[in-house]
């Protein structure tokens, strides 16, 4: 039977600028439908996976279009409320070779934001799940956000269900201080972090994504954060993908995960970009996919890799790609040549 996963977040509109064009150039924007968690989603209900996305929309044709777009990927909407004044939004303009890419948010007072949890049924909603999924992003958003994801992790501890969570930092949306001061409460007792905490390592700045392009992987220090997360919250896995940016269009990706004993290293990818937004999203998805499954941490981990590199490829925001073309990349099978 197909496993159940529920993912929380907002549901945005993604404007681009066609082909690799400034915003101050373009003359239009390319739509489509996005935001981390519903990504998140989409892989999941492309690979079979009783996906299930909570939010809220307003209740209106754009609300109506954002939802098709995820029910054309399998994913259920049932449980997300149609109210709210307007959909968020943000700008991207594509990067390219040592142009950086850029996105640009419009999210004040977004149907989210003005949520009331009292009108979700979290008890309906975790009962019978397998997996719950958020990230940083949307505590980010506000009061109301914070308390939402407070009181789905709260309902999804009751009915034992896994938890992950991207620590996705977002500066645009909320400051450092902020962020360190939310996540701990919401980090308790998480089955699988993405991500760390500046704090854990006794220094100030922002939340840790790793990139060390131009440093040594110093795989003594990984192992000193991670345990010092696990054992600070009680977490099970620690998570983190190596990013090498040698430029907009050309990166290199592996991650890490720990078990608490040793950590694990996937292999190693190098490849040129299509649309690098997504990357992590497809990248949990991956993980979450074989974790929630029953499959080991090692083999799940690689799955997630060869997933986030995949999504590398795909324009928009979500890793519209089979499982089957996952596993060829996991195999090594990476030739480029027409499938015939």
């Amino acid at each position: 039977m197909a496993k159940k996963v529920v993912t929380m977040g907002e549901l945005l509109l993604r404007l681009s600028t066609p082909g690799y064009k400034r915003f101050t150039q373009a003359e239009s924007f390319d739509i489509v439908y996005g935001g981390a968690e519903a990504n998140v989603a989409v892989s999941l209900g492309n690979w079979g996976v009783k996906s299930y996305f909570v939010s809220q929309v307003p209740d209106n044709l754009i609300g109506k279009s954002a939802l098709n777009y995820l029910n054309r990927y399998g994913v259920n909407t049932d449980y997300v409320v149609r109210d709210g004044d307007r959909l968020g939004i943000y700008y991207f303009e594509k990067g390219n070779s040592v142009r950086s890419s850029k996105v640009i948010y419009d999210r004040a007072n977004s149907a989210i934001t003005q949520v009331d949890v009292d009108k979700i049924d979290f008890d309906e909603i975790f009962k019978d799940a397998d997996w719950f999924h958020f990230s940083g992003i949307t505590p980010a958003l506000g009061e109301s956000c914070i308390k939402l994801v407070e009181k789905a992790a709260e309902a999804a501890k009751k009915y034992d269900v896994p938890i992950s969570l991207d620590l996705n930092y977002r500066k645009q949306l909320w400051s450092y201080e902020k962020f360190e001061k939310v996540m701990p409460n919401l980090l308790q007792n998480v089955d699988v972090c993405f991500g760390w905490l500046s704090g854990v390592e006794g220094e100030t700045g922002e939340y840790k994504v790793a990139d060390f392009t131009k440093e040594e992987v110093d795989l003594e220090r990984f192992a000193n954060v991670f345990s010092k997360m696990r054992d600070k919250f009680n977490i099970k896995y620690m998570v983190s993908t190596l990013r090498e940016n040698y430029s907009a269009s050309h990166n290199a990706l592996s991650a890490f995960i720990y078990d608490g004993n040793e950590i694990y290293q996937s292999k190693k990818y190098d490849f040129t970009i299509q649309d690098r937004v997504g990357a992590g999203d497809a990248f949990a998805a991956g993980l979450i996919y074989k974790l929630v499954q029953g499959e080991n941490h090692k083999d799940a981990l690689e799955f997630g890799v060869a997933a986030g590199v995949l999504k590398h490829t795909v324009d928009g925001d979500a890793n519209l790609v089979m499982e089957s073309e996952v596993n060829e990349i996991v195999k090594g099978n990476v030739s480029g040549s027409v499938q015939r």
